[in-house]
This record gives structure tokens, C-alpha cells and sequence, in this order.
């Protein structure tokens, strides 16, 4: 199969950040009413801003643009934590599409040189690529991909279930759920019906929490301590 990742369309999103557009799938990489509020909204509030530790290990399901690992770079400095930070991707971004999303000219603190940091770090080894703030990114498909740690917050943020479904099938959350250690958090944008039985099913706490602008919920789900 060509990679998908070829015909990828720039876009830009109401709130003035870019996105990108997948017409094989049609499918956005985010909410066309803003990339970086509906980011900022699901995977920073309602993710790491939950977490009260000092250090957070954090899985990303779908790195994608990279706009989640700037925005937790940007959140993590603010409070002085480390982060060991791994994201999964099966097909990463060539530099032509990245280097000309405009999510550093929007965003504080260096944005530039963390988000060119964030795309040319070597793959499949963890580098660390900020004072206190280690990113291992993955060229791997979360299909067969086993974990060899556990986490404290899941960023769930692969395509949509009607898109993807083999992503949301529930030997996928009961992975991710032995993946975490207790009170470990999963935080998405979907907040269908399935998604949620699935996330219960595995053992997840779930919490429908009131999305972004244009999406009405998103989801938590917690890993209680037993």
C-alpha cells in the first residue's frame, strides 16, 4: 500500500492554526473549528493538567502533526515536571508537510526551534530533546505494537471510529489498560456510545466531559487503583 501520508491536503482551521487532510480516509488530523484550542482543550485540560505528579509518563496514540508533544512541552515547562514522552505513528510526516504548519508562529515560548526539535529527533529511541522533557518517538502500528513500560496518561488520538475501527476495538483498550499504572488516565475526543462501553468494558472509569467548540463531549477514563 502507498503511503497515505502522500496525498495529504494543508488546511487551514477556524481559530486560524493549521490541519492537514487525509482524502483517502476523509478524514481532518483535527476539528476544523481550531487544531490548537481542540488540542489544547482534550489532550492538555482535560489529560495533563489531571495529572498531579512530578513526573508524567505520557503515550500518544497517533503523533501526527507533533501539535501534542509542542503543547505538552509548552504545559510541562510551565510546572517544572519531567516528562518521558512516547508517541506511536505509522506513517510520519515528511518535512515538506510539517515544516510549514504555522503552530509556532501561534504559540509561546520557542515554539520554532521545540517543534523543528520535535520532527527531527531521531526515531525509535527515546532523545531528550529539552531540559527534563525525553521523547521516544515509535514508527509503529498500535495494532502490534507491545509496550515496555507503563504510563500515567494515554493521549488517544488516532482517526475516527468510523474511519479507523480497528483502532477502537476492545483488545486495543484492554491493552492500554494493562499499559497504565494505577490512576493512569486515557483521555480522547470521542465520545460515541461504543467508544465509551469499550473503555467500561476494559475496567476504565469513564467520564463524558463537555468538548471543545463544534464537539459537543469528549471522554476520561481512569485506571482505579485496585
Amino acid at each position: 500500500m502507498a503511503n497515505p501520508q502522500n496525498q495529504i491536503q494543508p488546511i487551514k482551521t477556524d481559530d486560524g492554526s493549521d490541519s492537514l487532510y487525509l482524502p483517502h480516509l476523509d478524514e481532518h488530523y483535527h476539528s476544523t473549528k481550531g487544531a490548537i484550542q481542540e488540542s489544547e482543550h482534550i489532550f492538555i485540560n482535560a489529560g495533563f493538567s489531571f495529572i498531579k505528579k512530578d513526573t508524567i509518563s505520557i503515550l500518544e496514540i497517533g503523533m501526527g502533526t507533533g501539535l501534542n508533544v509542542l503543547l505538552t512541552m509548552i504545559a510541562s515547562a510551565s510546572r517544572s515536571i519531567k516528562i518521558e514522552y512516547t508517541t506511536l505513528e505509522k506513517y510520519p510526516l515528511p518535512y515538506e508537510i510539517y515544516s510549514k504548519l504555522n503552530y509556532p508562529e501561534r504559540l509561546p515560548m520557542q515554539s520554532k526551534e521545540l517543534f523543528e526539535q520535535i520532527h527531527s529527533s531521531e526515531w525509535d529511541t527515546p532523545v531528550e530533546i529539552a531540559s527534563g522533557f525525553v521523547l521516544h518517538k515509535i514508527e509503529a502500528d498500535l495494532l502490534t505494537w507491545k509496550p515496555q513500560t507503563k504510563f500515567d496518561l494515554v493521549y488517544f488520538d488516532a482517526f475516527g471510529p468510523d474511519k479507523q475501527p480497528e483502532m477502537w476495538q476492545p483488545e486495543i483498550f484492554e491493552k492500554i489498560y494493562d499499559g497504565l499504572n494505577d490512576n493512569g488516565v486515557l483521555v480522547t475526543y470521542s465520545a460515541k456510545g461504543d467508544v465509551r462501553r469499550g473503555l467500561q468494558n476494559a475496567g476504565f472509569m469513564v467520564t463524558k466531559l463537555q468538548g471543545p467548540p463544534g464537539k459537543k463531549h469528549i471522554t476520561r477514563a481512569v485506571k482505579l487503583k485496585n
